[in-house]
């Protein structure tokens, strides 16, 4: 696993993932349900979608919008196997452990908290 401070940083320079911020529907969303929550869904998502050693329909199982989660999963390349491969270090084809999903969840929070 990268550095999350590196990690941000590469983030920032990606004409693709720099473009996502929060829209305000998942803003509200996010505000009402509250980070803890939220976060909980992250953890459920990413235990059931991004997990698995082959995630059923990977590189297709993120949506782009309906969730403040997904939409941070695209901002930090948390979407897929083949993006937590390339931006994390985390090698595809093994279910991912409790310590990489713990990653993958303070990842999402950082930029959720950074746009809220």
């Amino acid at each position: 696993m990268r550095d999350p401070d590196q990690l941000f940083q590469r983030l920032a320079q990606s004409r693709f993932r720099s473009r996502f911020t929060l829209p305000l529907r998942e803003k509200t969303y996010l505000s009402d349900k509250g980070m803890e929550t939220v976060l909980a869904h992250a953890g459920d998502f990413i235990a059931q979608r991004l997990a698995p050693a082959e995630p059923r329909n990977d590189g297709k199982q993120t949506p782009f919008r309906g969730h403040p989660v997904f939409i941070a999963q695209h901002a930090t390349a948390t979407c897929c196997r083949s993006c937590l491969q390339k931006w994390h270090g985390i090698e595809k084809g093994r279910a991912l452990t409790e310590q990489e999903q713990e990653h993958v969840v303070a990842i999402i929070a950082r930029w959720l908290r950074a746009q809220a």
